[in-house]
Protein backbone atom coordinates (compact mmCIF):
# COMPACT_ATOMS: atom_id res chain seq x y z
CA UNK A 1 0.00 0.00 0.00
CA UNK A 2 0.98 3.76 -1.19
CA UNK A 3 2.08 5.82 1.58
CA UNK A 4 -0.23 8.76 2.36
CA UNK A 5 0.44 12.61 2.35
CA UNK A 6 0.23 13.52 5.62
CA UNK A 7 1.52 17.03 5.22
CA UNK A 8 0.27 19.23 2.31
CA UNK A 9 1.56 22.68 0.92
CA UNK A 10 -1.07 25.41 -0.12
CA UNK A 11 -0.86 26.08 -4.59
CA UNK A 12 -2.48 28.26 -6.51
CA UNK A 13 -5.61 26.34 -6.97
CA UNK A 14 -5.94 25.59 -2.98
CA UNK A 15 -4.93 21.88 -3.78
CA UNK A 16 -1.94 19.94 -2.47
CA UNK A 17 0.21 19.69 -6.15
CA UNK A 18 1.61 22.46 -8.06
CA UNK A 19 3.44 25.60 -7.86
CA UNK A 20 2.93 28.07 -4.11
CA UNK A 21 -0.06 30.06 -4.53
CA UNK A 22 0.12 34.13 -3.85
CA UNK A 23 -1.10 33.63 -0.51
CA UNK A 24 2.23 31.88 0.81
CA UNK A 25 4.36 34.89 -0.65
CA UNK A 26 1.77 37.34 1.37
CA UNK A 27 2.38 35.46 4.32
CA UNK A 28 6.09 35.48 4.27
CA UNK A 29 6.63 39.20 3.66
CA UNK A 30 10.38 38.81 4.96
CA UNK A 31 11.33 38.63 1.01
CA UNK A 32 10.21 42.09 0.49
CA UNK A 33 10.89 43.66 3.34
CA UNK A 34 14.99 44.21 2.38
CA UNK A 35 13.58 44.79 -0.77
CA UNK A 36 11.46 47.84 -0.18
CA UNK A 37 13.27 49.30 2.59
CA UNK A 38 16.68 49.78 0.26
CA UNK A 39 14.35 50.99 -2.37
CA UNK A 40 13.16 53.64 -0.31
CA UNK A 41 16.39 54.79 1.05
CA UNK A 42 18.53 55.23 -2.26
CA UNK A 43 15.64 56.66 -4.04
CA UNK A 44 15.67 60.32 -3.08
CA UNK A 45 19.34 59.93 -4.01
CA UNK A 46 18.59 58.52 -7.50
CA UNK A 47 16.32 61.01 -9.07
CA UNK A 48 18.79 63.85 -7.28
CA UNK A 49 21.76 62.01 -8.68
CA UNK A 50 20.24 62.02 -12.67
CA UNK A 51 18.48 65.17 -12.30
CA UNK A 52 22.42 66.24 -11.86
CA UNK A 53 23.16 64.16 -14.72
CA UNK A 54 20.45 65.36 -16.73
CA UNK A 55 21.60 69.09 -16.20
CA UNK A 56 25.01 68.79 -17.26
CA UNK A 57 23.85 67.05 -20.54
CA UNK A 58 21.69 69.92 -21.34
CA UNK A 59 24.09 72.65 -20.34
CA UNK A 60 27.28 70.45 -22.58
CA UNK A 61 24.41 70.68 -25.39
CA UNK A 62 23.63 74.41 -24.97
CA UNK A 63 27.16 75.24 -25.36
CA UNK A 64 27.73 72.62 -27.94
CA UNK A 65 24.90 73.76 -30.22
CA UNK A 66 25.55 77.65 -30.73
CA UNK A 67 27.95 76.91 -33.90
CA UNK A 68 24.91 74.11 -35.04
CA UNK A 69 22.71 76.86 -35.36
CA UNK A 70 24.79 79.88 -36.56
CA UNK A 71 25.07 77.11 -39.65
CA UNK A 72 21.57 77.07 -40.24
CA UNK A 73 20.61 78.84 -43.74
CA UNK A 74 24.08 78.83 -44.49
CA UNK A 75 25.41 76.97 -47.28
CA UNK A 76 25.84 76.39 -50.93
CA UNK A 77 22.71 77.96 -51.59
CA UNK A 78 22.46 80.55 -49.27
CA UNK A 79 22.11 83.77 -50.84
CA UNK A 80 24.24 85.84 -47.75
CA UNK A 81 27.65 84.15 -48.44
CA UNK A 82 30.38 86.75 -48.11
CA UNK A 83 32.17 84.63 -51.10
CA UNK A 84 29.38 84.83 -53.32
CA UNK A 85 29.80 87.48 -56.57
CA UNK A 86 27.32 89.95 -56.22
CA UNK A 87 25.77 91.10 -59.25
CA UNK A 88 26.19 94.68 -61.05
CA UNK A 89 25.49 97.83 -59.82
CA UNK A 90 21.73 99.24 -59.97
CA UNK A 91 21.71 101.71 -62.48
CA UNK A 92 24.66 100.55 -64.88
CA UNK A 93 24.43 99.10 -68.40
CA UNK A 94 25.29 95.70 -67.21
CA UNK A 95 22.46 95.91 -64.66
CA UNK A 96 20.18 97.10 -67.76
CA UNK A 97 20.91 94.34 -69.72
CA UNK A 98 20.92 91.73 -67.16
CA UNK A 99 17.50 92.95 -66.15
CA UNK A 100 15.97 93.00 -69.84
CA UNK A 101 17.28 89.45 -70.08
CA UNK A 102 15.58 88.60 -67.40
CA UNK A 103 12.70 89.93 -68.30
CA UNK A 104 12.17 88.43 -72.39
CA UNK A 105 12.97 85.33 -70.39
CA UNK A 106 10.16 85.79 -68.33
CA UNK A 107 8.06 86.95 -71.46
CA UNK A 108 9.46 83.77 -72.93
CA UNK A 109 8.28 81.55 -70.38
CA UNK A 110 4.82 83.07 -70.38
CA UNK A 111 4.58 82.51 -74.21
CA UNK A 112 5.61 79.12 -74.04
CA UNK A 113 2.51 78.54 -71.30
CA UNK A 114 0.04 80.09 -73.64
CA UNK A 115 1.65 78.05 -76.60
CA UNK A 116 1.35 74.60 -74.16
CA UNK A 117 -2.29 75.83 -73.13
CA UNK A 118 -3.18 76.10 -76.91
CA UNK A 119 -3.13 79.61 -77.16
CA UNK A 120 -1.41 82.00 -79.19
CA UNK A 121 2.19 83.30 -78.86
CA UNK A 122 3.28 86.13 -77.76
CA UNK A 123 5.26 88.97 -79.55
CA UNK A 124 7.83 89.05 -77.10
CA UNK A 125 9.46 92.84 -78.21
CA UNK A 126 5.66 94.06 -78.13
CA UNK A 127 4.80 93.08 -74.86
CA UNK A 128 8.43 93.96 -73.44
CA UNK A 129 8.16 97.37 -75.03
CA UNK A 130 4.88 97.51 -73.41
CA UNK A 131 6.19 96.84 -69.95
CA UNK A 132 9.30 99.44 -70.25
CA UNK A 133 6.77 101.74 -71.66
CA UNK A 134 6.42 104.62 -69.15
CA UNK A 135 2.70 105.12 -67.78
CA UNK A 136 -0.19 106.21 -69.28
CA UNK A 137 -0.93 109.91 -68.96
CA UNK A 138 -4.44 109.04 -67.00
CA UNK A 139 -2.80 106.47 -64.51
CA UNK A 140 -0.69 109.68 -63.82
CA UNK A 141 -2.93 111.69 -63.07
CA UNK A 142 -4.81 109.50 -60.76
CA UNK A 143 -1.65 108.91 -59.14
CA UNK A 144 -1.06 112.49 -58.87
CA UNK A 145 -4.47 112.57 -57.47
CA UNK A 146 -3.77 110.15 -54.81
CA UNK A 147 -0.53 111.60 -53.81
CA UNK A 148 -2.40 114.74 -53.47
CA UNK A 149 -5.25 113.87 -51.16
CA UNK A 150 -2.69 112.25 -48.88
CA UNK A 151 -0.22 115.53 -48.59
CA UNK A 152 -3.73 117.25 -47.94
CA UNK A 153 -4.69 115.39 -44.89
CA UNK A 154 -0.89 115.05 -43.94
CA UNK A 155 -1.14 119.15 -44.19
CA UNK A 156 -4.36 118.59 -41.95
CA UNK A 157 -2.23 116.77 -39.31
CA UNK A 158 0.43 119.13 -39.36
CA UNK A 159 -1.93 122.24 -38.59
CA UNK A 160 -3.49 120.24 -35.55
CA UNK A 161 0.23 119.82 -34.20
CA UNK A 162 0.52 123.17 -34.13
CA UNK A 163 2.96 122.70 -37.44
CA UNK A 164 3.58 124.85 -40.61
CA UNK A 165 1.70 123.43 -43.55
CA UNK A 166 3.64 121.95 -46.61
CA UNK A 167 3.31 123.29 -49.82
CA UNK A 168 1.18 120.93 -51.64
CA UNK A 169 2.88 121.01 -55.47
CA UNK A 170 6.32 120.78 -53.91
CA UNK A 171 5.28 118.23 -51.64
CA UNK A 172 3.78 115.99 -54.13
CA UNK A 173 6.56 116.65 -56.83
CA UNK A 174 9.12 115.64 -54.06
CA UNK A 175 7.02 112.29 -53.47
CA UNK A 176 6.15 111.42 -56.71
CA UNK A 177 10.24 111.52 -57.81
CA UNK A 178 10.84 109.56 -55.07
CA UNK A 179 8.84 107.17 -56.18
CA UNK A 180 10.55 106.96 -59.47
CA UNK A 181 7.15 108.52 -61.42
Amino acid sequence: MAAAHTRTRPSCSGKTAGRLGAIVFRRKRRHMVTLYGAVEETFGTVVIILAVIGALVAAFAYVGSGRLYDGIGKGAFSLDRPDQPKGPQPGTAAYDAEAEAETRQMLEAKSAIRVARGESALDIDAEYAALMAPSAAGRDEALREEVRQLVIARNERRARKGEPPLDVEVEIDRQLRDLGV
